[in-house]
């Protein structure tokens, strides 16, 4: 197998310090949401814990991998031992198990980050045929109406990636992609990746930016130190991904997708942005109000219109009352879907959260399953 990029460097580290001190490094945001939690929440009382039980759940945010996809992306033997007990790669009974426990009926799969974007040329593009057939052949037959799934593409080659996009999507019915950071240092505001774009618009399919992490130098400058007492195992590693430079990550590719005019060559295009917003509700204002006078010239449209033309959101381990109502204050409840993130959180603990959350029953409808039932095109 041709050799990838798979980010810094990592060191060896034995089986219990791996799994004490590396909950995140796979894709998700920890392995349990209950930490996300706000630390000032009452207990829930009876009532609410039983509030909406009837409520149907689509999850847009659902991670899962394969033996080969495992070598492929893992740092070592420990992280696959580790990624195997979450989880990630079952597809069957233990993942429909968790489904029904929490009451999730469907779950979107998306591949493992970065999944197969970095590999290079005919490798690649087979590789990620190969992901999406499996899926097909596998959850999708198996569990009728249980599984959908967002296309793995090679995009590294981003003409066969809109073929792969589009033979995904027409002949076994998948409903987007998931994307996985940058690809080979360019985002997908790069001219590489119009086609892919084009694509996308023309079968009125989302992608969704999916975190990555960062290239070499950039993990060098941002997160790396010299310091070494100060430095537990993987701790550079989880602080450039899930504890905190996967969400700048993502956000600066929406801000680029906006600013260099993504959405006014293709004004049609869908764009799904997870983990409660990825910051953006915090930074909101701050963007629209800076942002938008350098761009008025070069614009079609107000800078923070785009958010509400072109973007959705998703709640994927992110479980806080105070994040979703303030992802609320600025995007419109018809935007906004449910996901757990599985299996880096857990089913139960969002669907529960939710469950018990303040809102409208209209406007938890539309969250928990409308939505995304309006957005793709299938019913629960």
């Amino acid at each position: 197998m041709t050799q990838i990029e798979k980010g810094p460097a990592k060191p060896l580290v034995g089986r219990r310090s791996f799994v004490a001190g590396a909950f995140a490094l796979g894709a998700g945001v920890g392995l349990s949401a209950t930490g996300l939690m706000s630390r000032s929440d009452e207990p829930r009382s009876q009532d609410i814990a039983l509030r909406d039980r009837d409520l149907k759940f689509i999850g847009v945010e659902e991670t899962f991998s394969t033996p080969e996809l495992l070598t492929l992306n893992s740092i070592n033997e420990d992280h696959i031992a580790f990624l195997e007990e979450i989880g990630l790669a079952d597809l069957g009974q233990r993942r429909i198990s968790d489904m029904d426990e929490g009451g999730l009926d469907v779950q979107i799969l998306s591949a493992h980050t970065p999944s197969v974007q970095n590999v290079p040329g005919q490798e690649g593009i087979d590789f990620a045929h190969r992901l999406n057939r499996q899926l097909v052949d596998g959850p999708m037959a198996s569990h009728p109406g249980r599984f959908q799934a967002f296309a793995t593409l090679p995009l590294q080659s981003p003409e066969a990636a809109a073929d792969e996009l589009e033979r995904s999507v027409r002949d076994d019915g998948f409903l987007g992609a998931l994307t996985n950071g940058h690809i080979g240092r360019k985002y997908l505001d790069h001219p590489d990746f119009e086609p892919v774009l084009a694509r996308a618009q023309d079968l009125d399919v989302p992608i969704y930016l999916h975190p990555g992490y960062p290239a070499d130098e950039v993990f060098d400058i941002y997160y790396r130190t010299t310091r070494t007492e100060y430095t537990q195992e993987y701790q550079d590693y989880i602080f450039s991904g899930s504890g905190y430079g996967w969400h700048q990550e993502v956000l600066t590719q929406c801000i680029r997708m906006i600013a260099y005019g993504v959405f006014d060559r293709f004004p049609r295009l869908k764009i799904i942005v997870g983990h409660m917003g990825e910051g953006l509700p915090f930074y909101y204002e701050r963007i629209a109000n800076d942002m938008g006078e350098p761009t008025e010239g070069s614009l079609e449209k107000p800078f923070e219109q785009y958010f509400q033309d072109n973007f959705w959101f998703t709640t994927s381990a992110f479980f806080q009352d105070e994040l979703l109502q303030l992802l609320l204050k600025y995007i419109s409840v018809d935007r906004v879907m449910f996901a757990t993130d599985y299996p880096f959180a857990g089913i139960k603990e969002g669907t529960d959260w939710f469950r018990a959350v303040d809102l409208p029953r209209q406007d938890k409808e539309k969250i928990a399953f409308r939505n995304a039932e309006k957005l793709f095109g299938i019913t629960v």
